[in-house]
């Protein structure tokens, strides 16, 4: 991991489908820079497991991508950053990441009257993790957590935009009209592709905040702090790469679907690259 070079890639590592969101985002702020992402789809979703199991698939995500020449690393999954973002950071000499810290910013920007909501999956809304990043911004802001378990399985099932779906949103959102929020953070990557529907629920007078636009500009400060930022020579259009864990077909359509370009995606084992490693040590 020592190549931290421009023309080296930007990882990206998610449960799922839901670090798309933060991939659009620097294929937007940063269109020339490479991306490596890797999607565990096989283990999906995080938020039902154990903080020790979100930890171990984590770093075993960032232990496969250290193999790949870095110069910065996003851990786009909420769960996967309460879970281990520090310990990533101890493993890597390149800048890693995180969405809670820069989700909590943007909330707390567009937040009128100081009553913040929170959704997120449970093992995120349990770690408390945004709650005590939006306090120790602001003591006095009112915060509002609750975790919402249906919603990544809807989102990884592409079928978020029907009928049903909205109905799983409506039920899963309901506790939070008695709470008179003015901004809901989006605490999990997957739920901003099922936007519409959550904005149905939640109504106009409520800012919706993504971390994925805080966290690409962050992502570009650091890059640019560092001397990193790609100078388009090397990478001009873009040579972009998706791992997954689970079976491709899904996870492609999805995910060109909503970055709008054809996708390499090569699905990979990560056991076996363990087992790999472990013999040769």
């Amino acid at each position: 991991m020592d190549q931290h070079l421009p023309q080296s890639a930007i990882g990206i590592l998610d449960s799922g489908v839901g670090g798309l969101t933060v991939a659009r985002e620097v294929f937007r702020q940063l269109p020339k820079e490479r991306v490596l992402y890797f999607g565990d789809t096989l283990r999906c979703p995080y938020g039902p497991r154990t903080p020790q199991e979100v930890r171990q698939f984590t770093l075993e995500i960032v232990h496969f991508l250290s193999r790949l020449p870095l110069k910065a690393l996003v851990i786009a999954c909420n769960t996967a950053t309460a879970a281990a973002l520090q310990e990533a950071r101890e493993q890597f000499s390149i800048p890693v990441l995180g969405v809670i810290e820069p989700g909590a910013r943007a909330a707390i920007k567009v937040s009128r009257r100081g009553r913040i909501g929170v959704i997120g999956t449970q093992g995120t809304i349990h770690s408390a993790a945004y709650e005590q990043a939006l306090k120790r911004i602001d003591s006095e802001l009112f915060v509002f957590s609750h975790a919402c378990p249906t919603l990544v399985p809807l989102v990884e099932s592409g079928n978020g935009h029907s009928e049903e779906a909205r109905r799983i949103v409506h039920n899963a959102l309901a506790p939070l009209k008695a709470h008179r929020l003015d901004s809901l953070i989006l605490g999990c990557t997957h739920y901003p592709l099922i936007t519409e529907a959550i904005g149905e629920v939640v109504g106009e007078e409520t800012t919706l905040i993504s971390s994925a636009e805080e966290t690409a500009r962050e992502l570009s400060t650091v890059l640019h702090h560092k001397g990193l930022l790609a100078d388009g020579r090397r990478f001009p259009t873009g040579d972009h790469h998706f791992f997954i864990s689970g079976q491709p077909a899904s996870f492609r359509r999805i995910a060109e679907t909503w970055l709008g370009r054809p996708l390499e995606v090569e699905q990979v084992s990560l056991q076996s690259i363990i087992n790999q490693s472990r013999t040769v040590g």
